[in-house]
């Protein structure tokens, strides 16, 4: 759950995977000059957003649908950040006898 303090950016700082306006989004990056850039695929056709750093410090959250609204010049667009479950094959309570 997101705290009413956070601010999209320091979201977006410790989350894996991203998903805007429905579509989950594994690349996701600021550049250089602090641009969002979130790109993924619809079957065989790329999707980007690039939002500029006063576009993503204006982001809000929403409570209610845990989701952050960030507007750019293409319009809203509803953000969701999320973490990644990782395994591995390792199993740490098993020990050889």
């Amino acid at each position: 759950m997101t705290a009413v303090t956070d601010t999209l950016l320091n979201v977006l700082e410790h989350c894996d995977m991203v998903e805007i306006d429905g579509y989950h989004a594994f690349e996701f990056a600021l550049d250089e000059d602090d641009n969002l850039h979130i790109e993924c695929m619809d079957g065989r056709k790329a999707l980007h957003w690039e939002f500029t750093p006063a576009q993503v410090q204006a982001a809000t959250f929403d409570p209610t649908l845990q989701s952050w609204l960030v507007t750019n010049d293409t319009g809203e667009h509803r953000l969701v950040c999320l973490d990644a479950i990782g395994g591995d094959n390792e199993d740490d309570d098993h020990e050889d006898a």
